[in-house]
């Protein structure tokens, strides 16, 4: 990887704040996924999980884009 001039670097124990974005991710997905529904079977955590992904992905507002949605700033910016 050094060729490519990339650099791993971990994250150390206990101090989750150093990837805050990830953190944040997880405990969206968490309160809205994990603690929200009762699973029987892991197909449908699956298909909870893909349709809450595929809204946070594009519906969501994201704060990187003035807090607008994905698609929101894919139809402004067209062209």
């Amino acid at each position: 990887m050094q060729k490519n001039f990339i650099e791993i670097k971990y994250t150390q124990p206990g101090k989750s704040m150093q990837n805050g974005y990830i953190e944040l991710f997880n405990r969206f997905f968490r309160e809205d996924i994990l603690d929200a529904y009762n699973f029987n079977h892991i197909y449908l955590l699956q298909k909870i999980s893909d349709k809450w992904r595929e809204d946070y992905n594009f519906n969501h507002p994201h704060k990187s884009l003035g807090n607008i949605s994905p698609k929101e700033y894919m139809r402004r910016y067209e062209d």
